[in-house]
């Protein structure tokens, strides 16, 4: 890989278009890319190596292992290795559930 400089355009996956895009790069630690901005909408963020965050589904599996039994351990999910955690898969999957609204009344 060729040496990084600060403002070269390279790829990566934007958490705000939800899409691989082409991103400048922000600062370096240890020759590698720490932060990037995107150059469609312009947010800053964490370099991700062009890995997209898990899907619902990819997050409802590690959920299931997990209560299997399986926690902490490195899974593999639709062809990307996952590493399970207890709060975060949680946590994302709580979030992804609307409330329910319990005085809606069905017709």
């Amino acid at each position: 890989m060729p040496d990084l400089r600060l403002g070269d355009v390279i790829d990566d996956f934007c958490v705000k278009c939800r899409r691989l895009t082409n991103h400048s790069i922000v600062s370096l630690m240890n020759g590698a890319a720490a932060k990037v901005r995107c150059r469609t909408c312009y947010s800053d963020h964490d370099y991700r190596n062009e890995q997209a965050p898990p899907t619902k589904k990819e997050l409802a599996r590690l959920k299931e292992l997990e209560a299997a039994g399986l926690s902490g351990a490195a899974v593999a999910v639709d062809g990307a290795v996952a590493v399970d955690s207890a709060a975060d898969g949680e946590a994302a999957v709580a979030a992804a559930d609307p409330p329910v609204d319990s005085k809606k009344k069905k017709k």
